[in-house]
């Protein structure tokens, strides 16, 4: 029987990531006022969350800094304006992309930082690099993990090639990444199944980031749980890209664990998250998402479809349901 039975029991194991600024950062374009990070920082720390991503080390040669907010590049100062040194059992986390970051440069030592964690998002074709990026990192004294973003659409021989490559690298966490939303839970079991025989074989934990395209990213979350995943993201609302991630909500009232308070992130939801919609900023299921899921697609035209205010769904399904 999986552990996701026992449901009075919990793993001390078990690590919840706040990927709301980031992931939630996608849909408004990281404008999040100092009020709303600081009193998601304190709702965190009061709910028992163990690490909480501010964003992205964004390059500004690529990225206007005039047409994104500051946690698009989480630079150092704005960072402590928020959390001071962070004299807590809360760790702060950071997300790097490959080919859109100047590690080298932009993620300074350890020790002259607030950062905890440099998260890793590579595509599989961009495995050395993401190595590179993870190896720099380890020398700079930081935690990393490895999101293996666009898993669904992977043969299974290339994504054990990239497990093998990262299993010999120094990272902590290698990520399964449902970014399209198009997994089913007995999915999710086979590819954890995959990815938990190469942390075992290299001493690394494995964590799962879901999307919410087919209403199925709380359901893969806690499958994930069940069959030995310990690192679980979730947003507040579950506000992400798109169809958006696994709601912290669900999450906090499904783990066992008395670390965890669920009542904070409802306050937060209460007093923010709803005021965020209230202003026109547009996140979550719906059809469209849907439909790109089920083709197991990237949601980008999706996201068009949003913007654009389309409401012609069964026009949309014929146009995707004929692209290459």
């Amino acid at each position: 029987m999986k552990e996701i039975s026992s449901l009075l029991n919990y793993r001390d194991s078990i690590k919840v990531v706040d990927a709301t600024l980031r992931d939630g950062g996608l849909v408004n374009d990281f404008y999040f006022d100092d009020r709303f990070v600081h009193d998601l920082y304190l709702a965190n720390l009061k709910a028992g969350v163990d690490y909480m991503e501010f964003g992205y080390k964004g390059d500004k040669e690529m990225f206007d800094p005039e047409k994104f907010g500051k946690w698009k590049f989480c630079d150092e100062a704005d960072l402590r304006a928020i959390v001071g040194n962070n004299d807590t059992d809360l760790k702060i986390a950071v997300m790097a992309d490959v080919g859109r970051c100047n590690y080298k440069q932009d993620i300074i030592p350890r020790d002259e930082s607030v950062i905890d964690l440099i998260r890793v998002a590579t595509y599989l074709n961009q495995i050395p690099t993401a190595v590179d990026m993870i190896e720099d990192a380890k020398s700079k004294g930081y935690e990393v993990s490895c999101n293996i973003m666009a898993i669904s659409s992977a043969q299974e021989g290339d994504v054990r090639a990239a497990l093998e490559i990262l299993g010999q690298s120094p990272v902590d966490v290698i990520y399964i990444v449902d970014s399209f939303g198009a997994m089913y839970p007995e999915q999710m079991q086979r590819l954890a199944a995959l990815y938990v025989e190469y942390a075992e074989k290299y001493g690394k934990k494995i964590g799962i980031h879901a999307h919410n395209n087919q209403q199925l990213a709380f359901a893969n979350t806690i499958e994930a749980v069940g069959d030995g995943v310990d690192w679980l993201d979730a947003t507040c609302g579950g506000m992400g890209r798109g169809a958006g991630n696994c709601a912290m909500e669900l999450l906090l009232g499904f783990l066992k664990n008395p670390k965890y308070n669920v009542y904070p992130i409802i306050k937060f939801i209460e007093e923010h998250m709803n005021k965020l919609r209230d202003d026109g900023v547009v996140w979550g299921y719906d059809l469209q998402y849907l439909m790109t899921g089920l083709l197991n697609q990237h949601p980008r035209t999706a996201i068009a479809f949003t913007k654009d205010g389309r409401r012609d769904y069964s026009e949309f399904y014929k146009e995707i349901v004929t692209m290459d």
